[in-house]
């Protein structure tokens, strides 16, 4: 049996997520980011996506052959819940 090569490019470097598993999920028929992210935490590290988000569009992008322009983005939701400044001031105790 050969022994296959794979490729161990980190593509989300928060999460230690490689290029062959992206590929293997895409092989699955996993091509949509949103389901990446779902299974792989892939854009939830502390960069949230701002590095991995456009490897792992163009590795969909190559994998289906739509447009990277097509390919849709996840939706941001920041990890924390907005605070008033008058919180934050000591001027209100809680609303």
């Amino acid at each position: 049996m050969a022994d296959e090569k794979k490729d161990l490019t980190i593509l989300c470097r928060c999460e230690d997520i490689t290029a062959e598993e992206i590929r293997s999920y895409i092989e699955q028929g996993i091509t949509d980011l949103e389901q990446l992210k779902r299974l792989l935490r892939v854009g939830m590290g502390p960069c949230q996506g701002r590095t991995c988000t456009p490897l792992i569009v163009n590795e969909l992008s190559r994998a289906t052959g739509h447009p990277v322009k097509d390919i849709p983005l996840t939706t941001f939701r920041p990890p924390t819940t907005p605070v008033k400044l008058g919180v934050l001031a000591g001027g209100v105790e809680h609303e």
